[in-house]
């Protein structure tokens, strides 16, 4: 039971990873700090997409379901997972670079709202203030 546990996690951890990489450049507008981590994240999903990699996390994912007595599976994530459910065909390599493709937009138009919200407040802040009354006039 601790096994299948421990796979099921690993599955949420995996979608967690993908909609970080897929969106996370909203969570940059509100924390910055982040930059760093989701160009890391997105980076990496680009590269296993277009390199046709499997993610390490498939890999544990059905040796967790193994131990725990159930069946893996064959392929990565998105095969096994979104495959079925967005397209009705295998995935192709073309396909793949198109999910690539389709990460690096999305979070292009995403740090083009970052980048204007950031030079928005640098002007912002930057704003001469007029000169305060005091009072003798």
């Amino acid at each position: 039971m601790t096994y299948r546990l421990l796979a099921d996690a690993t599955l949420v951890l995996h979608l967690a990873f993908i909609a970080f990489a897929l969106f996370g450049g909203v969570l940059v507008l509100y924390y910055p700090k982040l930059l760093r981590l989701h160009l890391a994240a997105l980076g990496w999903g680009v590269l296993v997409q277009w390199a046709n990699w499997i993610c390490p996390l498939t890999p544990l994912e059905n040796q967790l379901r193994q131990l725990g007595g159930q069946a893996g599976y064959a392929g990565g994530f998105i095969e096994h997972w979104l495959n079925p459910v967005l397209y009705p065909e295998q995935l192709t390599l073309e396909l793949r670079y198109l999910l690539g493709l389709t990460l690096l937009l999305i979070n292009a138009i995403i740090y083009a709202c970052v980048i204007i919200r950031t030079k928005r407040q640098a002007r912002a802040v930057n704003k001469p203030q007029p000169p305060l009354s005091n009072g003798a006039g």
